[in-house]
């Protein structure tokens, strides 16, 4: 049996009986039928994955025909959840195959992963394809997508063309796909099997990794030397001059510092890529949403993610931005502390309705700590 990707810990604790291999069979077997009481529906499909994955093959068993049955209200209440993981959307995606409707909001969740998108892309329906489509950001960080919509048979070919146009404009090179090739054709006049190539996202980042080994071997370490400062000048002009679709691919697979950079591209799909890598750390989230030079889409994915707005210090970040739209900010202003309420309501920098609403919230409180005006002494 292969071994389960996922902790645990991403099932509320009472589950975990359910799913560990120490827990007794029966308690294992009520779980893969589905049988647990007061159970969110995207925590019942993560229960029948991680159960995919037991010793026992009546378990494993019983957790896929309970998956393939479940109704439709509640299949489709988990496929639509912000915090459902990936390795379960792609288990799901073998089991509701036949089911255009569940292929749809699988298509649609951000949290599906690419892989399992290019697994779709190459036999979906023409409506799921112009999902596939629509998706520009995942057309250039996974280029199986694109390979998959090209040998897709339902594909209307003016589908195919427009998603080839895109993604050539934006630097992406398949040498395998003669759309891609023809596309290359058609937009820049050249063969482009004849165009030297330049840096890939996966040439710089083995070079980097290289320079690092290096340093560990020589035993300097990262010094500020003038070379090395060099080095990482010529690293950025190399970024910089890079294809948007090696860019994007570069956001997902680099450092910090490559994230760094990108997320102050002024292409939106880039910096977006940046914001969404798998890599990036909490801290790097918080001061996205600190920074008055992020932009809007960045600053979107952020006030839009449940599991980010979890961070009390992002929500104090983003109420403080003038670039965060006023309802957003003034949603998330009653969640905050009285001592952070009461800096909003002394910080000129914050929008004005900001710092009002601020103020209205502490006179609010002052006269509730008070009691009703003209009430018996």
């Amino acid at each position: 049996m292969p071994e389960c990707p996922l902790p645990i810990d991403v099932l509320p604790k009472p589950l975990h009986k359910h799913v560990e291999a120490k827990s007794p069979l029966p308690l294992r077997l009520m779980g893969a039928k589905g049988l647990i009481p007061a159970v969110a529906p995207a925590d019942l499909v993560t229960v029948l994955w991680f159960l995919s994955f037991d010793e026992e093959g009546q378990v494993r068993e019983a957790a896929g025909k309970t998956a393939e049955g479940l109704p439709e209200k509640l299949w489709s209440t988990a496929l639509r959840a912000e915090g459902l993981k990936g390795p379960v959307i792609d288990w799901l995606a073998d089991r509701f195959a036949s089911r255009e409707s569940a292929l749809q909001l699988i298509l649609l969740n951000s949290s599906t992963l690419d892989e399992t998108v290019a697994r779709l892309a190459p036999w979906v329906g023409q409506a799921l394809v112009e999902i596939i489509r629509q998706n520009e950001l995942r057309l250039l960080r996974h280029d199986d997508i694109i390979r998959g919509l090209c040998a897709n048979p339902a594909a209307l070919a003016s589908t195919v063309d427009g998603a080839c146009d895109f993604c050539v404009r934006n630097g992406l090179v398949l040498l395998d796909v003669p759309q891609i090739v023809e596309a290359h054709r058609r937009i820049h006049g050249v063969d482009p099997t004849a165009k030297p190539a330049g840096d890939s996202a996966e040439t710089l980042m083995r070079e980097y990794q290289e320079e690092l080994a290096h340093e560990h071997e020589e035993g300097t370490g990262p010094q500020a030397t003038p070379e090395l400062e060099q080095k990482k000048l010529n690293m950025t002009q190399r970024v910089l001059k890079m294809s948007v679709s090696e860019k994007i691919k570069l956001a997902t697979l680099g450092n910090r510092e490559a994230r760094t950079l990108l997320l102050r591209d002024s292409n939106r799909l880039v910096s977006l890529a940046a914001a969404q890598s798998p890599r990036i750390t909490d801290g790097e989230i918080l001061g996205l949403a600190n920074s008055k030079t992020s932009s809007a889409d960045v600053l979107r994915y952020i006030y839009e993610n449940r599991d980010f707005l979890k961070s009390y210090g992002i929500r104090v970040a983003l109420v403080h931005n003038p670039k965060v739209p006023l309802p957003t900010a003034l949603k998330f202003l009653p969640t905050l502390q009285e001592k952070d309420i009461k800096e909003l309501a002394r910080d000129r920098n914050v929008p004005a309705t900001v710092q009002a609403q601020a103020k209205a919230w502490i006179i609010k409180r002052e006269q509730a700590a008070k009691g009703p005006v003209g009430g018996k002494h």
